[in-house]
């Protein structure tokens, strides 16, 4: 897959399929463009998908210092322009990868078609920065792996882990990520406030959340609804990594809501 220099960061990323509208697809915190794979057969059909390693994730160039995330929105319109992508774009990202979606959407409203936030980390509570904090200094000091378990049973549970293959998968691929990127990233997600961004969209969205998601449950996703014009919401029999986790429920909802949002 390839690599290009951006808004100054080196990003891998993949273009696939064909047409005239374009997907972009952002990945969780811990996850990479292969988040999607299982997702990417059904979601290509008609149009093209972009997928990427954030920076700091995957093979693309680590954060040090702070993350920003103006920065990682606008990361994903120096992509468009880059790849010669035009006019505008459906975006679809989980977890923090929905919190980018959701601050392009905002940020770049005239770029944007469609967007799907699925269980997207937008703010911490008051009462959690704190433990948030010090979880992003523990990562960075002792690495990813002693924390990883605890981390899977809020976001991957044992009712969905019926395919061990699958979730050993997704357990490495987390092992492989930068400790002190996803504690920048994590750090980034203790200060950050989108109350501003929800009044800026104005594309068709449906927020989606997993019932058996521990980290951004149905109850902390729904209230966000109120907070776009027409937005809609859909819980789904699934966790935090969900196009892993069931790909062809998460693909078959995407799918539709795409189809019906003309994007």
């Amino acid at each position: 897959m390839p690599f290009i220099d951006i808004n100054g960061a080196a990003l891998r990323y993949d273009l696939s399929g064909s047409g005239d509208k374009t997907l972009v697809l952002v990945h969780e915190m811990g996850g990479t463009l292969e988040s999607w794979d299982d997702v990417l057969p059904a979601l290509n059909k008609g149009r093209r998908v972009l997928r990427y390693d954030t920076r700091g994730a995957g093979l693309s160039e680590k954060i040090r210092g702070t993350a920003d995330i103006d920065v990682m929105a606008d990361d994903v319109l120096a992509l468009l322009d880059a790849l010669h992508i035009k006019g505008r774009v459906a975006i679809a990202g989980i977890a923090v990868g929905g919190a980018i979606a959701i601050h392009f959407a905002a940020r770049h409203a005239n770029r944007t078609a469609a967007l799907i936030p699925m269980g997207p980390a937008t703010a911490v509570s008051p009462e959690r920065r704190a433990t948030t904090a010090a979880a992003a200094d523990a990562m960075e000091a002792g690495g990813i792996r002693r924390g990883i378990d605890a981390v899977l049973q809020a976001t991957y549970p044992p009712i969905l882990r019926t395919d061990d293959a699958r979730f050993q998968r997704v357990r490495a691929q987390r092992l492989g990520n930068d400790p002190a990127s996803q504690a920048a990233i994590t750090r980034m997600l203790v200060a950050m406030d989108l109350s501003a961004d929800y009044p800026k969209i104005t594309c068709p969205t449906l927020f989606l959340a997993g019932t058996h998601d521990g980290l951004r449950p149905p109850a902390m996703v729904e209230p966000l609804v109120k907070l776009i014009t027409g937005a809609r919401f859909e819980a789904l029999e699934t966790a935090h990594f969900m196009s892993q986790q069931t790909p062809d429920l998460v693909a078959d909802r995407m799918t539709k809501f795409l189809a019906e949002a003309g994007s």
